[in-house]
């Protein structure tokens, strides 16, 4: 059953700032695909059996700060 964690994520102001964000999230065990929304500061995660905590963690290696 494909799951989906909705985040904001603060301090995303660029292309650059999307594409570190889906790349780390896209590694977690799981996730199938990642959208990031720049003007809303949204990371939708989609997947099977998804690690909450792991695809916050991601958020963070990338350097930002999920809410």
């Amino acid at each position: 059953m494909t799951q989906t964690l909705t985040f904001t994520v603060q301090g995303m102001t660029c292309a650059h700032c999307t594409a570190a964000v889906k790349e780390e999230v896209m590694r977690v065990p799981g996730v199938n695909r990642v959208d990031v929304d720049l003007e809303t500061k949204q990371v939708v995660a989609r997947g099977t059996d998804l690690d909450e905590l792991a695809v916050r963690a991601a958020v963070v290696l990338a350097g930002y700060e999920p809410m």
